[in-house]
């Protein structure tokens, strides 16, 4: 039987993330910090006769070419999720910071298509678009998209510009699950296919269970399961998400999106509902929400080493009402030290809005060490690259060490934490050096261990790479 404690890792030249405890082994006196994002300007109010008080949720970000697009949902009826009164609209951007709607010209609204709406009806409640990156897609099935809802099922679309979307079946691709929330879909580099995160209802708070059997029953705890396809046409039967641990909570939505620059880390921003509370008098909806944040290397198993909110509500009182701070689905890379993600606020309030929130390059968590000193070691790495780069940041007398220790703990000589030159400031990459060396080579092919000696310090990532 292998010791669990000399697990061997093979990263090769990846960014690693510390976002979970995948690559760590010990820490002493270090802990995994969950780190918010900084929460920037509204890009887009809901102020058109078409974007009611529901409007601005379920929205989809992503960039293509030089231009940033985003989808979102529209409600001129508010009296159900199934109502005829919604819309899909569409808002792009040059820089992913500054938003316009162009006018599309497609549908008619009050008499007039000056207006930036794809799709109109039931099926725009939670229509969801992408770019598919697959190689060799067809031209005309460049965008796709899914939509839907039980117990009618999971129906999927295509489109040559993103804007003119036709069935690409007219049967449902899935029926098992609720599907009533916002379900997506995208081509993953790493599974080479298409995988389909969508809305079910679990039986029960405990983690790990079967989805239930009867698709139309909404009676549960909202929860997240996937599928997987080949061509978006046949679809494996979905099996629910798996946690480290619970209890269940219950997650509206997923937003969940392979890592720009670490597309082999997967990461999740449910929104996260508390469906009894009830904070504002004189609101006609109970229930409170905010999101949170969990990661996985698999898109299946997922770990969750931080309950707390990823972003609250904060002092305003019209986002302590049910189903605001849904994260968008999506990552936007806004300049090479930024991304920028979207929350919606206000729901079903007459200002209900779309918010940029943003977090520096790869840092969403860290391992901490505070000012008395905290170490952490990973587990064994196998050394394929010449140098080693940390993201990290101190304070003004904060310090990062990081040293080679060999299989059976012992420093090795001439790059142990004692050799490491001393490091502190902020950088989205550094390179590490041992008395003014930072060459790895003699280390390629073998595991080592790396030790961190932090003090008042956060390490976000690493990344053993060749030389720059």
């Amino acid at each position: 039987m292998s010791d669990p404690k000399r697990e061997v890792l093979r990263i090769g030249n990846r960014v690693e993330l510390f976002v979970d405890d995948t690559l760590i082994h010990r820490m002493e006196k270090a802990y995994l910090k969950l780190n918010p994002p900084e929460k920037k300007e509204i890009v887009l109010t809901m102020d058109q006769p078409w974007e009611g008080s529901g409007s601005g949720i379920y929205c989809t970000v992503f960039k293509e070419g030089d231009k940033y697009r985003m989808y979102y949902r529209g409600t001129f009826d508010n009296s159900s999720d199934h109502s005829h009164g919604q819309a899909c609209c569409y808002a792009e951007s040059s820089d992913g910071i500054h938003w316009e709607r162009p006018e599309l010209g497609i549908h008619e609204f009050n008499g007039s298509t000056r207006n930036n709406i794809v799709m109109l009806g039931q099926i725009a409640h939670n229509f969801s678009p992408f770019l598919d990156t697959r190689p060799g897609v067809p031209t005309s099935e460049k965008y796709k998209a899914v939509a839907g809802y039980a117990p009618r099922g999971l129906f999927t679309f295509v489109s040559e510009d993103g804007f003119h979307f036709r069935k690409l079946q007219e049967g449902p691709v899935l029926t098992k699950g609720a599907f009533d929330s916002h379900n997506l879909a995208y081509w993953d580099t790493e599974r080479n296919s298409y995988i389909c995160y969508s809305r079910y209802f679990a039986s029960s708070l405990e983690p790990n269970i079967e989805a239930p059997q009867d698709s139309a029953v909404f009676v549960g705890v909202r929860a997240i399961q996937y599928s997987t396809s080949e061509d978006f046409i046949h679809w494996t039967e979905p099996q629910p998400n798996r946690y480290d641990r619970g209890p269940l909570e219950h997650f509206y939505t997923n937003s969940t999106v392979p890592c720009p620059g670490a597309e082999h880390i997967y990461l999740s921003f449910p929104m996260r509902f508390m469906p009894e509370r009830f904070k504002i008098a004189g609101h006609s909806k109970v229930g409170i929400s905010d999101n949170t944040f969990m990661s996985s290397r698999d898109g299946m198993f997922w770990k969750r080493p931080f309950r707390e909110a990823w972003t609250r509500p904060g002092l305003d009182p019209r986002n302590w009402t049910q189903r605001s701070s849904a994260p968008a689905w999506g990552i936007l890379e806004t300049s090479p030290e930024e991304f920028s993600l979207f929350i919606n606020e206000h729901y079903q309030w007459d200002d209900s809005r779309i918010r940029r929130v943003t977090v520096p390059r790869h840092r969403f968590a860290s391992v901490h060490g505070d000012y008395t000193g905290g170490i952490f070691t990973t587990k064994l790495l196998v050394v394929e690259g010449n140098t080693l780069s940390i993201n990290y940041a101190t304070s003004a007398p904060g310090s990062v060490k990081v040293g080679l220790i060999d299989d059976a703990g012992w420093p090795i000589s001439h790059f142990s934490t004692e050799d490491c030159d001393i490091i502190y400031g902020d950088e989205l990459e550094h390179t590490v050096t041992w008395r003014g060396n930072s060459d790895l080579s003699q280390f390629i092919g073998k595991a080592v261990r790396l030790k961190f000696e932090l003090k008042d310090a956060d390490i976000y990532a690493m990344q053993i790479g060749a030389e720059s």
